[in-house]
């Protein structure tokens, strides 16, 4: 075949270098914001933090005061030794507070092993062991992959009978049950410490050890026959066993090792006197300008008839490109301000009798098409805006996303949220008798009887996302 060339004119659409910055900027939350702006005024050298706003806002203008002569002449008779601070002799000297978030876990156990006189190639084993425990204390990895690891990386050659060795020694130290690979070696380990056990204790202990499968699936019925125990014996074996610590990781709790988030909001919502005031949270996101020295820069350069040097040419592209894209960052940081405030304002009206007092039973059904069709914005960009984002009201600051729920409907053909469903199946489990839990076909003839219709597959669900377990596991003696 021959090869030919031909012009194809075709309809694309694509989005622009501005339209893609502004919708990375859109899904930042106000934390990462902070960090973004900061960068772009390190990448771009004609942006600079505007200092006058943080002025304006730190030092007020205040109406001057007129001062009489009199005033002004008056000498002030306070003795001047008065107007001196001299709380410290001349021997003190400042010394700055440190502050220290205290030992980790690992700094912790590392500790305790320098108590142990252990070799120098055992004390290096058993820290590079503390190092692979996970934030719990369980060793969740192979002692096979660890001497491979130790072979490679350290050019250690261990056996696994020796790292076995090694990890005993560890599973001896605080908090009792660091080091396990498993839960019923942590529990088991846990149990071995007690001293004069119970006959409670001696059946806990038996239960971790021969029939933990069981126990784990509840079986309880099957377990009190195999043991010929009493209901009451069993019972009292379960909460010996319940006593125990699951993460022996937890029991630490000195330092270092906290890993809760900080929340910082993105919207303030205010609610007063039957009036809300919302505002987005901009308290540490730095205000941008483009720096005057290159606007005079640019000025410079231009002769006046309009021309440029041949020398300069060059220079006043790269500044002019600069300028460009300043402009379009604090274009795109206005805009997000703006589609932000606007979708927040929409949420709000929608969820109106919600954000009074936080009842979630007054939640309306509410999918992202209904506000995305309130603000004449697209289903994505919503789906931006309240993806990671948080408001803080007057009952506890709210997970923008939790606020979006589906429909569900009545027989009375009204729809309510399914927030409403939760809370009822919620309650429900938690009332229900716990020697005979009721299963999902119950949960929705019971559902069903409120006149909710639902099916037993959107029980499960629901159930699911309440992390409550099936009817099997919340049987209890």
């Amino acid at each position: 075949m021959a090869v030919s060339q031909k012009q194809v004119l075709s309809l694309q659409q694509k989005l622009s270098p501005q339209q893609i910055q502004m919708i990375k900027l859109l899904e930042l939350p106000t934390v990462q914001l902070e960090q973004r702006i900061k960068q772009e005024i390190e990448d771009n050298i004609v942006l600079e933090e505007d200092e006058r706003v943080k002025d304006d806002a730190e030092n007020p203008e205040e109406e001057p005061r007129e001062i009489s002569v009199e005033e002004y002449l008056k000498e002030d008779e306070t003795p001047s030794y008065k107007s001196r601070v001299n709380n410290y002799s001349k021997d003190d000297k400042q010394r700055p507070v440190v502050l220290t978030e205290g030992r980790s876990l690992r700094d912790y156990l590392l500790e305790q092993l320098r108590f142990r006189n252990l070799s120098e190639k055992d004390m290096r084993l058993a820290t590079y062991l503390v190092g692979s425990l996970d934030d719990d204390g369980y060793l969740r990895r192979d002692l096979q992959s660890v001497s491979d690891d130790l072979a490679f990386t350290v050019g250690v050659e261990v056996s696994v009978g020796e790292l076995e060795r090694i990890l005993k020694l560890i599973n001896e130290l605080e908090p009792v049950g660091v080091g396990a690979r498993d839960l019923q070696e942590c529990l088991l380990l846990q149990m071995s410490r007690i001293a004069d056990k119970t006959p409670a204790q001696e059946h806990a202990r038996k239960i971790l050890e021969d029939y933990f499968d069981d126990f784990a699936k509840k079986h309880y019925e099957k377990l009190m026959s195999r043991m010929q125990l009493s209901e009451d014996e069993f019972r009292e074996a379960i909460d010996e066993i319940c006593r125990l610590s699951p993460k022996p990781g937890n029991l630490y709790s000195e330092g270092g090792t906290d890993t809760t988030p900080y929340i910082i909001p993105d919207f303030i919502l205010d609610y007063q006197e039957g009036q809300f005031s919302l505002s987005i949270n901009s308290c540490n996101i730095p205000e941008v300008r483009i720096s005057p020295r290159y606007k005079e820069m640019l000025r410079r350069m231009v002769t006046p008839d309009g021309k440029v040097r041949e020398e300069d040419r060059k220079t006043l592209q790269f500044v002019k490109g600069k300028i460009d894209s300043a402009k379009w960052f604090i274009s795109a940081i206005r805009q997000r301000h703006d589609t932000l405030l606007r979708t927040m304002q929409t949420i709000l009206d929608y969820q109106r009798e919600y954000f009074k007092d936080g009842d979630r039973s007054k939640l309306r059904p509410m999918i992202l098409k209904d506000i995305a069709d309130r603000t004449n914005l697209d289903v994505s960009t919503i789906s931006r805006v309240v993806n990671s984002k948080y408001v803080q009201t007057q009952f506890g600051i709210i997970l923008l996303k939790s606020l979006f729920s589906e429909a569900m409907q009545t027989d009375d053909g009204e729809e309510v949220s399914s927030y409403e469903i939760k809370n009822l199946l919620e309650k429900c489990v938690s009332e229900e008798d716990k020697r005979h839990p009721m299963t999902d076909e119950q949960l929705m003839a019971y559902l069903n009887d409120k006149g909710y219709r639902i099916a037993r597959r959107t029980v499960a669900k629901y159930r699911e996302m309440l992390n409550i377990p099936v009817a099997r596991l919340r049987k209890e003696i």
